[in-house]
């Protein structure tokens, strides 16, 4: 089986174990679950479509980026931005 990606090594590790049946499924408690659908509805599911202008070179550049991730070209967009909004992403300054 060829991956397309590489994993690190807690990544590896965590891999053989699965492959080797060591994972078990465990039902989560009920708060945590009500807890969990009640952040999902708070964030809600609704898509906003958007159109924008790149350069050639960034568009290449990110269907590249998404061809090594293994994921849609807009999922990705749609990712950083998402990192970008939640503060998980931030501009560099040198």
């Amino acid at each position: 089986m060829t991956r397309k990606y590489k994993l690190d090594t807690e990544e590896q590790a965590i891999l053989n174990e699965l492959e080797r049946d060591e994972w078990k499924l465990v039902e989560p408690q009920k708060a945590e679950l009500t807890k969990l659908q009640a952040s999902a509805k708070a964030h809600g599911n609704k898509v906003h479509r958007i159109n924008i202008r790149i350069t050639d070179w960034d568009y290449e550049k990110m269907q590249v980026k998404a061809l090594e991730e293994g994921i849609p070209f807009t999922t990705l967009i749609g990712s950083i931005i998402h990192q970008f909004a939640s503060g998980r992403l931030s501009q560099r300054t040198n």
